[in-house]
C-alpha cells in the first residue's frame, strides 16, 4: 500500500442480474482470496462471498454495498460490489462517491438496461472513468457487438472493444485479446489456466478489422499513436498508453468479453482495471477549506500530509458502529486521534480494519488512496475527518428523496422497543430510508426508494431484531404546490393583559422551480431586521403539510414587501403566527394543486407478449414512451404514477405468464388528474372529520369519569 501507483479502488455496477456479484466471486477466487467458488443463491448453502447477509442469499440479489481487497500482479486493489437494484440505489451513489474507477457489467443478451442508464448517470455525476465487462457471453442470444453498440446509441460512451469472443452461445470458449493479437483460452476445472493460443484462422480478418477500429479511436488520445499507426509499426505498449489516456479523460470506455459464471475472460478483465483504470494519484480530489469561506482546494494523495478523510457508509451491528472511510490525503493510524469537522469533536482510533465481506482483518495504519473502516466511532455518513492540522470538509453525495410510505405497527411492547432501536439503526445507515411520527394518528411511518426496499427493511426487523410488526397499505408521497401568484396582507392582534402581540405582513406567494424561495423586499424599515428571518420561520413551518390533502408543500417563493410593527407588542413569535395566517389565508387564491410521483417503468419480456405488456401499462395511466426489439425480446419503456404500481408484479406475471421483469425508478413530480385530486381530497376530509370525532367522544368519556 506505500506504493500508491501499484493500488486501485473500483467499483462493480450494473443492471440487476448481470452477473456483478458471480464475477466479483471469480475475481476473489483467481487473486487467491477464497478458496472455492460459491453461487449467488447459495444453492449449496454457502452462497457468494460478497452476498454476506441472509436475505441477500435467499432472494439472489444484493442489498448492501460490500467492501474486499486483493492482490493482483503485485497491484492492491479494493473492490466494492455494489446492488443493482433501483430501490438501493444509494448504496451505488456512495460506492462511485469514493471510488477511482469502475467496471460496468452488462449482460450478453439483455445488453444496456434501464439500470445501466442510471449507474452511468451517476459514474458520469461524480466524473468515475470506467471500463465494460459484458458478461454471459456463453447464454443464447448473447450478442456482444450490439451490446457495444448500445453503449454509443443509448449511453452515448466512446465504446471501443479490447477483445472479440471466439464463439458465443454454447460455443463460446474464449476471446481473442486485440493488442496482443492472441487468442486466450481459460482451461482447468475453474478457469484458471490461461492458454494463449494463434488466432483461429477464421476470426483473423475480423480481427484485423476490428484492432484497426481500436487504434483508430485510441490514436485520437496519443501523437505517437497516430504517427506509428500512419507508418504501419504500432507496438502493444502505445495501444495500451493512448487507450488508458482516453479512458483517464472520459473520452474511452474499454470493452472486455466473457462468462463468469463459466470462468471465462476474468483474469484478462482484471489486467484491464491496472491497464487502464486510474491509480489514486490520477484523480483530482477536492475539498472545502472552512476556515477560508469554504474555497475550494485539491488534496494531495500524500500520506504525510494533513489527513482527509470520508466517512461513506455506516453498518450499525450487534458490537457497535461500522464506519467505511476513504483516505484522501494523510495516515489514520491506531490509537490516534483524529477530528471530525462537522461537530468538531475529537475521537480516538482504537481499531482499524480492513473489510473482506462480513469479516474484518486488524490493520495497525492505513494511508491516502486506501479504503478501511473505523470500528466504535461515532459519526454520521458524509462526515470528514482530519488530524486537526486543516480544517476542511468533503463534499458529500446526492441522496434522491423517497417516493413511497408505509405505516408500521408493532405487536406488543417488546415489539415496540426492538422496533425503535431498528429504526434507528436503519435510519442512520441508508440516508433514503425516512421514518416520522404522524402527529394527528401518532402512528409511525417509514419512507423509501420502493416496495421492495421498505419490504426488506421489514424484514430485516423481524429477523435482526425480532420485532414483529403490523403494516398498512403503502401510500404514495404525494406533494402539493400552487399553480398562480396571489396577494396577502395580514394582520396578527392578541391582547392578553399585558403586553400583546402585534405583527402585520403583506407581499405575494408565486410557483417556482426550488421547493421554496423566501425573498424579503423590505423598504424603510416597516418591519424591523430581526423579524425578517422571523417570517422566513413562520412560512417554511407551514411547508410540511399543506391544506389540501396534508402533505409537503414544494414549489413556493414568497415575497415580503410590506407590513407593520409594534414598539412593544411585536415579536418574533408574532411575526411567526402573522407569516403562518398570511399562508393559510393566501394558499386556496394561489390555485393549489395535487403532484404525484411519476416512475420511469421499464418492462422487459418475449416480443410474444408486447401487446399484453404495453396493455398493463396503458391500465395504470401509463404513457409508453420508447419501445425496442431485440430478437425474440421487447422492452417497452414507459411513464406511470407511482400510486398505480402497486401489486403491478402480479399483472404482469399474469399477463406474460412469468416471463417478463419490470423495474422502475424516479422520474419527476407531475400534477393528477382533477378526479383523483378530488378523491384524495375526500379522503383526507374523511380521516380528518373522523380523528376529531373520535378525539370529542374520548373528551366526554373522560368527562364522565370526572
Amino acid at each position: 500500500m506505500n506504493d500508491l501507483n501499484k493500488v486501485r479502488n473500483i467499483g462493480i455496477s450494473a443492471h440487476i442480474d448481470s452477473g456483478k456479484t458471480t464475477l466479483t466471486e471469480r475475481i476473489l477466487f483467481y487473486t487467491n482470496r477464497i478458496h472455492a467458488i460459491h453461487e449467488v443463491r447459495g444453492k449449496d448453502g454457502v452462497g457468494a462471498k460478497m452476498d454476506s447477509m441472509e436475505l441477500e442469499r435467499e432472494r439472489g440479489i444484493t442489498i448492501q454495498s460490500a467492501a474486499t481487497h486483493c492482490e493482483w500482479k503485485q497491484h492492491h486493489i479494493n473492490i466494492i460490489d455494489t446492488p443493482g437494484h433501483v430501490d438501493f440505489t444509494v448504496e451505488v451513489e456512495r460506492a462511485l462517491r469514493v471510488l477511482d474507477g469502475a467496471v460496468l457489467v452488462l449482460c450478453g443478451v439483455a445488453g444496456v438496461q434501464s439500470q445501466s442508464l442510471t449507474v452511468d448517470r451517476q459514474m458520469k455525476r461524480y466524473n468515475v472513468p470506467r471500463i465494460a465487462f459484458i458478461n454471459k457471453c456463453d447464454r443464447a442470444g448473447a450478442n456482444p457487438f450490439r451490446v457495444t453498440g448500445q453503449l454509443r446509441e443509448k449511453l452515448k460512451l466512446n465504446a471501443i472493444m479490447m477483445q472479440i469472443p471466439i464463439g458465443l452461445e454454447a460455443a463460446h470458449e474464449g476471446v481473442v485479446d486485440l493488442v496482443k493479437m492472441k487468442a486466450v483460452y481459460f482451461d482447468g476445472p475453474n478457469g484458471e489456466e490461461i492458454r494463449y493460443e494463434e488466432i483461429p484462422a477464421s476470426l483473423l480478418e475480423m480481427a484485423s478489422t476490428r484492432r484497426d477500429e481500436l487504434i483508430e479511436a485510441a490514436s485520437m488520445f496519443d501523437d505517437e499513436l497516430a504517427e506509428a499507426y500512419l507508418e504501419g509499426e504500432v507496438s502493444e505498449a502505445q495501444i495500451m498508453r493512448a487507450v488508458r489516456a482516453g479512458t483517464l479523460a472520459l473520452e474511452l470506455t474499454p470493452v472486455f468479453l466473457g462468462s463468469a459464471y463459466k470462468n471465462r475472460g476474468v483474469q484478462a478483465l482484471l489486467d484491464g482495471v491496472l491497464d487502464y483504470l486510474p491509480k489514486p494519484t490520477e484523480v483530482e480530489n477536492r475539498a472545502l477549506d472552512i476556515d477560508n469561506d469554504e474555497a475550494e482546494i485539491i488534496l494531495s494523495n500524500d500520506p504525510d500530509a494533513p489527513l482527509a478523510a470520508l466517512a461513506f457508509k455506516l453498518e450499525d451491528g450487534r458490537y457497535g458502529q461500522l464506519t467505511y472511510v476513504r483516505i484522501y490525503q494523510g495516515t489514520i493510524s491506531k490509537g490516534s486521534t483524529i477530528h471530525n469537522t462537522r461537530d468538531r469533536k475529537k475521537v480516538k482510533v482504537g481499531r482499524l480494519v480492513r473489510m473482506h465481506a462480513a469479516e474484518m482483518e486488524d490493520i495497525e495504519s492505513a494511508s491516502a488512496g486506501d479504503l478501511i473502516a473505523l470500528f466504535g466511532i461515532d459519526c454520521a455518513s458524509g462526515d470528514t475527518f482530519t488530524d486537526g492540522r486543516i480544517n476542511v470538509a468533503l463534499t458529500s453525495m446526492h441522496v434522491p428523496e423517497p417516493v413511497i410510505q408505509l405505516m408500521v405497527k408493532p405487536v406488543d411492547n417488546k415489539a415496540q422497543i426492538n422496533m425503535s432501536k431498528a429504526l434507528r439503526r436503519f435510519t442512520r445507515e441508508d440516508p433514503t430510508f425516512r421514518t416520522f411520527v404522524d402527529p394527528e394518528s401518532g402512528e409511525t411511518i417509514i419512507s423509501g426508494m420502493g416496495e421492495l426496499h421498505l419490504d426488506v427493511y421489514i424484514e430485516r426487523m423481524r429477523r435482526e431484531y425480532r420485532a414483529h410488526v403490523e403494516t398498512g397499505a403503502p401510500q404514495v408521497a404525494y406533494r402539493e404546490s400552487i399553480s398562480q401568484m396571489a396577494t396577502f396582507d395580514y394582520t396578527h392582534k392578541k391582547q392578553t393583559g399585558g403586553s400583546g402581540q402585534y405583527a402585520r405582513v403583506a407581499g405575494f406567494i408565486e410557483p417556482c422551480e426550488e421547493e421554496y424561495i423566501y425573498s424579503p423586499q423590505i423598504v424603510g424599515g416597516v418591519i424591523p431586521k430581526e423579524f425578517i428571518s422571523s417570517c422566513d420561520k413562520g412560512f417554511k413551518s407551514m411547508m410540511p403539510k399543506g391544506r389540501l390533502i396534508g402533505f409537503p408543500v414544494t414549489g413556493v417563493k414568497v415575497v415580503i414587501n410590506d407590513g407593520a410593527a409594534h414598539s412593544v407588542d411585536s415579536s418574533d413569535v408574532a411575526f411567526q403566527e402573522a407569516a403562518r395566517g398570511a399562508f393559510r389565508d393566501v394558499y386556496s387564491r394561489a390555485k393549489p394543486m395535487i403532484l404525484e410521483p411519476i416512475m420511469k417503468v421499464s418492462v422487459e419480456g418475449p416480443v410474444e407478449f408486447q401487446g399484453g405488456i404495453v396493455r398493463t401499462l396503458i391500465q395504470r395511466r401509463g404513457l409508453v414512451t420508447g419501445t425496442v426489439e431485440q430478437d425474440d425480446f421487447v422492452q417497452v419503456d414507459a411513464d406511470v404514477p407511482l400510486a398505480e404500481m402497486f401489486g403491478y408484479a402480479t399483472d404482469l406475471r399474469s399477463a406474460t405468464q412469468g416471463k417478463s421483469e419490470f423495474t422502475m425508478e424516479f422520474g419527476r413530480y407531475s400534477q393528477v388528474p382533477q378526479s383523483i385530486a378530488e378523491e384524495l381530497k375526500k379522503k383526507f376530509d374523511e380521516a380528518r372529520t373522523g380523528k376529531k370525532a373520535a378525539a370529542s367522544t374520548d373528551d366526554s368519556k373522560k368527562g364522565k369519569k370526572k
